[in-house]
């Protein structure tokens, strides 16, 4: 959290950045969507709007680099490691983990970034990037697993990210308790890959 202190004084060009991007951070969590105030921002992090566009020059710049962010956790947390398992029922059921585990320590900044109209059409090549690489490994190893076309590949692995999307929010938001959410979420995760596979 930001602190009225550290706004005050001054700090270096990567701590300004990261503290601006810790305080949109947490306005799109309390505002649940977009667009943010620059000048609420600015406010809060004790800088000028003309020093906060120093560092973003546009509001897309900022919600991109939270973006990065996320992904970048994301990234940490062994996500695509988890994505190239080979065994499709195993890559899912760890992506869900990892992404469960981040939502549940961060809320869904990420979801809400990305699914917010303001958005639209101007989320970083680089962000897409890796989203398709994750949801394209899944995605492929179904379409093998389940015998599903490309379209519907992609569906069932957008909506099974849901699952842990909306538990770990549950668990952000202190509605549930962090180990009840979590083996809830790896059930019904399970349950929505077997309802889905080919009958033997």
């Amino acid at each position: 959290m930001v602190t009225e202190a550290t706004s005050q004084r001054r700090l270096a060009p990567d701590a300004r950045r990261s503290q601006l991007l810790s305080v949109a951070s947490e306005m799109v969590l309390v505002q649940g969507g977009l667009p943010l105030s620059i000048a609420e921002i600015g406010r809060k992090a004790g800088v000028s709007k003309a020093l906060f566009y120093a560092y973003f020059p546009s509001q897309h710049d900022l919600l991109n680099a939270i973006l990065l962010e996320q992904l970048e956790k994301l990234e940490a947390a062994g996500l695509s490691e988890a994505a190239r398992k080979r065994d499709f029922f195993q890559a899912v059921a760890s992506c869900a983990a990892v992404y469960f585990d981040h939502v549940a320590e961060r809320g869904p900044l990420l979801h809400t970034v990305l699914r917010d109209a303001y958005m639209a059409g101007h989320v970083s090549a680089k962000v897409m990037a890796f989203r398709d690489r994750i949801i394209g490994a899944l995605a492929r190893a179904g379409r093998r697993k389940l015998g599903l076309n490309a379209k519907e590949a992609i569906a069932v692995a957008s909506l099974v990210v849901t699952i842990p999307e909306e538990a770990g929010r549950l668990v952000f938001d202190n509605e549930m308790k962090r180990e009840r959410a979590r083996e809830l979420c790896l059930d019904l995760v399970a349950s929505a890959l077997k309802a889905i596979a080919p009958a033997n």
